[in-house]
């Protein structure tokens, strides 16, 4: 009897990641509005009773991949465990690690884009994400707040606002490489290009953070 219960519990784990795997596809391709249940079913290998069954509307399930997706991000910052490093460093490499998974992770860009669409009703509903930011946002305070003691830092930077330009650096180059490469006339995903604007942001941050950059 254990064993089969265990395996109920196993294989509904798995159905329940591959429907979130496929919604996440779907809605980072089609948007909240565009995405098809169908089309999540099909690439979940799985039916749409079940997803209803799992996740309650097509709704809840876009919530659910919103807050699956900030979960994953937060959890990789976490593993950087950047309070093991001098301040300065661990600062750079959360800028670098913030520039590279936007890149590695297209699908976050464009989920986070069809929420600001929907004016954040879902997040809004998520005790989840408050939880996720007040941990991250605890994070870079302390991480700020080291630099400070060592020296490094200028006293007085708001940790949310250092958050918001340090994505913002990376979110508005990406969002907008098509219209940018056709205005400046030049291939903003091109590797030189890349490489150009991580070391740009790089700089910017610390001119604005550091004492003596």
């Amino acid at each position: 009897m254990a064993t089969k219960t265990i395996k109920k519990v196993r294989d509904a784990d798995a159905t329940r990641a591959r429907i979130l795997a496929g919604a996440k596809k779907e809605f980072a391709k089609n948007g909240l509005g565009g995405g098809r249940v169908d089309e999540i079913a099909l690439r979940a290998k799985a039916n749409k009773r079940m997803i209803y069954h799992y996740f309650g509307s097509k709704e809840d399930l876009f919530r659910t991949v919103l807050e699956e997706v900030y979960t994953d991000i937060r959890a990789a910052e976490r593993a950087l465990e950047l309070e093991h490093l001098p301040a300065r460093e661990a600062l750079e490499k959360l800028i670098r690690f913030t520039w590279d998974y936007y890149l590695k992770n297209p699908e976050f860009i464009t989920l986070v884009n069809s929420e600001n669409l929907h004016k954040a009703r879902h997040l809004k509903k998520s005790e989840k994400i408050e939880k996720l930011f007040k941990r991250f946002v605890s994070m870079v305070g302390g991480l700020l707040d080291r630099g400070v003691q060592e020296g490094v830092f200028r006293p007085g930077i708001d940790p949310v606002q250092l958050n918001i330009t340090i994505a913002a650096l990376g979110y508005y180059y990406l969002t907008n490489r098509y219209t940018g490469s056709i205005v400046f006339q030049r291939d903003l995903m091109a590797p030189q290009a890349l490489e150009e604007r991580l070391a740009f942001n790089i700089e910017t941050i610390m001119r604005l953070v550091c004492v003596d950059p």
